[in-house]
Parts: C-alpha cells; sequence; structure tokens
C-alpha cells in the first residue's frame, strides 16, 4: 500500500504534524511512505509539478499532512490543491484523510476544507485526526495516531468513505450595476481589501458599486499584486518581537496602509470552498501580528462573487474571523440573487457602525476562539512577549480562577441545593438572589429618571 503524505508545512522535515505521520509508519511496515514537501518546495513544484503528479498517481492514499493556520490548511497546501485542479489531475477513485496539529483553534474549517476538495477530486476521503500539538508526546496521543491510521487501513480494505459533503451547483452571477458615484465629498476612509484578477469584471463591479454608493471614501488595496518573499514560515519569530522575519515590508505595509482605515471590506470569488491562495498568503502573513488582535472593534464586511449560500464552512470562517477578532460583521454581499440591494444595504450598515461605534458582543466562535488564544498565550509567554504583552494590556488574562469571590458564593448555593429542608424553607429565595445584581441595574435606571 503506498501512502503518499503531503506535507503542507512550510518548515518541511521539522514539521510537528510530520512526526505524528513518522510514528505512524512506525507501526506499519507494510505500507510504503512518501513525503512530497510541498509547504516548503510549493515555488519550486509550481515552476515543474510532473515529480508531484507522478507521485499522486502512484499512490494508493493521499494523506494531507499539515498545521492548522488561520482557520484552513496554510496558503502553501491551498496553492499546491490549486495546482492539482489547474493540471486536471485524475486522482478519483484513490482513498484520502489527513493529519493536522494545531491548538484546535477552527480546526474543523480546516478539515471541511480538505474534505471538501477532496470529494472535488474524486478522492474517497476518510475521517482525518485533528491533534494538538502535543499529543504525540502522551501514551493516549500515540495510541490515538496509532489507532486512527489502523481506521484507515481498514477503511480502504472496506471500501468505506464519507460521501460528499458539499456539492456546489455552477449558478449564473446576477449582473451588477454601478451608479454614477457620487461627487460630494466624501469623509472617512474605508479600505477595500481584494485579490481580484484582470478577467474578473463581476467581482470589479461588485467592488466598483460598493465605492459609487458608500458614504466614504474608499481605497481598493489588491493583494494579490504584492511582492510578497513567501508564505508564513510558522516560525513565531513575530510572537516575540512583533516583526516578521521576511525583509519584504509586508508588517510595515499592513499596519500602515490597512490596518489604519476606519474599516475593511474584503472582496473575492469564491475559488476551492475557500477565498483562493493568494488571499490565503495574505491572511496567513497576517501572523506577523502574532496571536493580537489589534483591529478589535473595526467594523468588516465582504463582497462575495458565487456560490456563498452553499459554503457553509466558507461561512463559518467568514463569522469566526469577525467574532474572534471582535469586529462587527457588517454583512456579506453576493452576487447571487439581487447584489445591487445587498451591496447597498452592507455600505448603509457599515456607516450605522461608524457613526454609531458599534460593537456587539462575541459569540461562541469569538469567546471559544480566544479562550484557545488565551490559555495558550499565558503558558508560551516567555517565548510570545509581544503576544503576552498585547493579552495583559487589554486584560485577556479573564481566567475564572480569578473570581474566588463567585466561587465562594457558588460554594454557598451548592450547600444550600444540596439540602432538601432548607431548599424549602428558602422557597424562592435562591431565583430572587441570582436576580439581585439585575434589580440593582434596572432600579439605578428608575433612579436616574428621578
Amino acid at each position: 500500500m503506498k501512502v503518499l503524505v503531503i506535507n503542507g508545512s512550510p518548515k518541511g522535515d521539522y514539521s510537528v504534524t510530520l512526526q505524528t505521520v513518522k510514528y505512524i509508519e512506525h507501526f506499519y511496515p507494510q505500507c510504503e511512505f512518501e513525503v512530497l514537501n510541498v509547504g516548503k518546495r510549493i515555488k519550486a513544484i509550481e515552476k515543474d509539478f510532473s515529480s508531484a503528479e507522478e507521485s499522486l498517481k502512484n499512490a494508493d492514499i493521499i494523506l494531507f499532512s499539515y498545521p492548522v493556520y488561520t482557520f484552513i490548511a496554510p496558503y502553501q497546501l491551498h496553492r499546491f490543491i490549486e495546482i492539482i485542479k489547474e493540471k486536471n489531475v485524475s486522482l478519483k477513485g484513490k482513498f484520502a484523510t489527513q493529519i493536522s496539529t494545531s491548538k484546535h483553534f477552527y480546526d474543523v474549517t480546516a478539515h471541511r476544507y480538505i474534505q471538501d476538495n477532496c470529494c472535488d477530486l474524486g478522492l474517497k476521503y476518510i475521517k482525518g485526526l485533528s491533534a494538538d500539538m502535543d499529543d504525540l508526546t502522551t501514551e493516549k496521543g500515540q495510541k490515538q495516531a496509532v489507532d486512527f491510521f489502523k481506521y484507515v487501513l481498514w477503511c480502504v480494505e472496506n471500501d468505506k468513505y464519507e460521501k460528499p459533503s458539499v456539492t456546489v451547483t455552477p449558478k449564473k452571477a446576477v449582473k451588477v450595476t454601478v451608479p454614477e458615484n457620487n461627487n460630494g465629498e466624501k469623509q472617512g476612509d474605508i479600505v477595500i481589501l481584494t485579490n481580484c484578477e484582470k478577467e474578473d469584471a463581476q467581482l470589479q463591479s461588485m467592488i466598483d458599486r460598493f465605492s459609487a454608493v458608500s458614504k466614504r471614501k474608499t481605497r481598493i488595496i489588491n493583494i494579490g499584486e504584492y511582492a510578497f518573499s513567501g508564505g508564513c514560515l510558522g516560525c513565531f519569530h513575530c510572537s516575540s518581537t512583533g516583526k516578521c522575519i521576511y525583509k519584504d515590508g509586508f508588517d510595515e505595509f499592513l499596519r500602515n496602509e490597512i490596518q489604519k482605515t476606519q474599516a475593511i471590506v474584503y472582496a473575492f470569488s469564491i475559488k476551492d470552498h475557500s477565498m483562493g491562495a493568494s488571499f490565503k498568503l495574505y491572511d496567513d502573513r497576517q501572523f506577523c501580528n502574532g496571536h493580537r488582535t489589534v483591529t478589535m472593534g473595526m467594523p468588516v464586511g465582504y463582497l462575495i462573487s458565487g456560490n456563498y449560500t452553499e459554503e457553509f464552512n466558507l461561512q463559518m470562517i467568514v463569522e469566526g474571523r469577525a467574532q474572534v477578532g471582535t469586529n462587527f460583521l457588517a454583512g456579506v454581499a453576493t452576487d447571487e440573487v439581487n447584489p445591487d440591494s445587498e451591496i447597498d444595504a452592507l455600505a448603509e450598515t457599515l456607516e450605522f457602525a461608524l457613526e454609531n461605534a458599534y460593537v456587539p458582543p462575541q459569540n461562541f466562535y469569538g469567546i471559544g476562539g480566544m479562550k484557545i488564544f488565551r490559555d495558550l498565550i499565558w503558558l508560551m509567554q516567555g517565548m510570545m512577549r509581544a503576544d503576552h504583552k498585547f493579552f495583559k494590556a487589554h486584560g485577556q488574562y479573564d481566567f475564572p480562577q480569578k473570581k474566588r469571590g463567585t466561587m465562594l458564593a457558588m460554594y454557598a448555593i451548592g450547600s444550600l441545593m444540596s439540602s432538601p429542608k432548607l431548599m424549602k424553607k428558602a422557597g424562592n429565595m435562591v431565583n430572587e438572589g441570582m436576580l439581585m445584581p439585575y434589580k440593582k441595574v434596572l432600579d439605578n435606571l428608575e433612579k436616574d429618571k428621578k
């Protein structure tokens, strides 16, 4: 059984995820493992795909191995999948699975991205392994890795695999009309961040309409034209120093030209169930901020060309990005049904958010995601110095262990509730006690009226 490991980590042989693959290999000598370091060699593979294509065609099982970067797989793996599709490589009927390592921050969206693309390619997809970065150092993690691959081989032998999780029906985009631009004086500044290609007239017309109807000035920044030296290396240099190890100036460009605006509107056409490799390159390189949500409070919006309503995973990524960053998601305008009204509504909602400094509370996507980062950075503060300084300054170390008063009160309530006699005597006192802080807020309102 030939297993081709598509190593999407830019660290190549130094990949943490790859160590799990090596561990598995030791227990299954009947399988022949080949590692293709696409993360480290993506530029060379772009120039000459022949060797990679031959390896793909010879494989029985394709195993995607990668760290999770900003909600999905790294840019380099995005680009490799794009090339497979561009070259029309036939992989139909082969089996595929994946292993990722992370701190479980949006590993679900990363796995779904790989799964959806495997289904596009006609691969028989087997559910993958999402491991914590430290799992392989524990007996439990080691057993999980070995058991996972045992399951993979069982699936191959018995022809068991997941049914396609998404079927996107091609639709004709609705034409966007661009009104005359309001030549009146426009205040403020909104950046439209895009990877729009010259031939993508539909996306360009969406951008043009938003610029025309917006009450504020808009600046278009095409990140597809930026001279990036390469994708994020996952070196964590920025987490310590706050500076990117690359010398292409992107970290300063990001901070001065993009993040100092009043609002950001992201504009892209859906490609491979995502925003495309060039946009993912930008997203990954934003890690020059480390885990610091430096644009918190800034409203954001999206102009998306394509079948967005059928891309459930992409919808989770869009909402999750806004939630984690503490950004109000003003809307997602698509070209599926009535793009003109959706674009106009996005511009109006963004204007309301800016005028009123509207920042709603975070939901599970944001709270859960930030708690993962909070615990990680607290533990690794000695290395992630810039991140630690930011989290400390913004009060993000909100550990429940600090709330000793609340904990003691819960012990008292717990003791009361464990005694049927006391509960009977208390009557409705517990419920009334719970409402006391809220009653105080409402009473204060009444006092203010007087």
